[in-house]
């Protein structure tokens, strides 16, 4: 290894002592912070977490971050709390109105179990699983995203997210034995692949199809600028959830597809290392950010590194850790509840411009260990390598 590497898992000597300190930073703010928040962040309002009892779809990320910030110190404190948190979730296991149950139960449940043993978590993750296999359609082979199974409006919306709750189905078969959860999995991240990412390697945000009949529609768009821009979490959403399925699978099929995505958001990222809320909107380069895509995209890039063995996309993900460290942390806010600031939620609905939002202070952490303490992160997620 180069005289210029950290001991931490190749780490240039430069980048490992910012990563160290933003983590540093997001252990004390969560130490300061945690102790009073009794239900889910979702996103702030000047600086203060505004919250949800239920959890929304956001709801896992809470105990997620406080099981990294764990990781990270060993302050039992906040394995106390995550696990306090995470049972909140449970009337959720039984939810069928969403396909956010892998964003809920997988930082939540599924590591609260890794990490612990108590059967109680897989058992409860298993159920959210037998949950979100229900809003899968045959005809169309994808997972409905939005609303109750006997709602008909949006019956046939398909949105790039829903990547990135396969996972938690790939888990139930696992632990089960009964590939009936990752054989839905794979049906619709077969889908998902020939109908989102275009010749460039973009994607939108939706894509319709006729539920009645699974008849493909055309893409659409809620949180994008168009259906014919990029959406820059949806694209970290895709290129993280098409890396972690390949990694289920082995298929290859699958890791060209992640590769394409990545490849198209490094191209699209500007120098400054922070992610446009879009990458196709008119005024992009210079328009608001959303840290929390960079630090999705950082992630999935080290995953997408691990599997290829490729260096290029570890890189990548360093110089966008050490951006979101060094540019977009709320060190100077002395009233800030979160960790990560100019994060973007929803431009087109004018929700949550430049806000802080749970799941970039979770996927920083997730980021920066996955670098310094790969191996704990692995405990915590599963980072097994694709099936020979």
């Amino acid at each position: 290894m180069p005289a210029a590497q950290a001991a931490a898992g190749g780490v240039p000597a430069s980048t490992e002592p910012t990563l160290r300190a933003a983590a540093d930073y997001a252990v004390e703010k969560l130490r300061a912070v945690a102790p009073g928040v009794s239900a889910f962040p979702v996103g702030t309002k000047f600086e203060k977490w505004v919250y949800s009892q239920n959890g929304d779809w956001v709801g896992g990320f809470w105990p997620g971050t406080l099981w990294m910030a764990w990781l990270y110190s060993r302050d039992d404190a906040f394995r106390t709390l995550a696990l306090d948190s995470a049972r909140k979730l449970a009337p959720r296991q039984n939810d069928t109105t969403t396909h956010d149950l892998g964003f809920l139960f997988y930082p939540s449940w599924v590591t609260a179990w890794r990490l612990t043993g108590d059967d109680t978590w897989r058992e409860g993750a298993v159920r959210a699983a037998d949950s979100l296999i229900l809003r899968y359609n045959p005809k169309g082979r994808f997972i409905r995203a939005w609303g109750a199974l006997n709602d008909p409006n949006n019956a046939g919306r398909v949105i790039i997210d829903t990547m990135m709750n396969l996972d938690l189905l790939a888990f139930a078969s696992r632990q089960t034995g009964n590939g009936k959860y990752l054989d839905v999995a794979v049906a619709h991240a077969d889908t998902a692949q020939r109908v989102f990412p275009r010749s460039d390697g973009s994607t939108p945000h939706v894509f319709d199809f006729d539920p009645a009949t699974g008849a493909p529609i055309g893409p659409a768009t809620v949180q994008g600028y168009s259906p014919t821009s990029c959406w820059s979490r949806g694209q970290a959403w895709g290129l993280y959830g098409f890396t972690t399925i390949y990694r289920r699978t082995g298929d290859p099929q699958f890791l060209n597809t992640a590769r394409r995505l990545a490849d198209f958001a490094v191209g699209a990222l500007t120098a400054d290392h922070v992610p446009v809320w879009d990458y196709r909107a008119p005024q992009q380069p210079h328009d608001i950010k959303d840290a929390s895509a960079g630090a999705i995209m950082a992630c999935g890039l080290l995953d997408l590194s691990a599997v290829t063995g490729r260096p290029e996309y570890r890189e990548v993900a360093l110089r966008l850790l050490t951006a979101l460290s060094q540019t977009c942390l709320t060190r100077k806010s002395s009233r800030a509840d979160a960790v990560v600031a100019r994060c973007t939620r929803n431009r087109p609905a004018e929700d949550g411009i430049e806000i802080s939002l749970p799941y970039a202070d979770y996927y920083l952490l997730e980021g920066i260990l996955r670098v310094l303490q790969p191996q704990d992160v692995d405990r915590a997620i599963d980072l097994s390598p694709a099936p020979m």
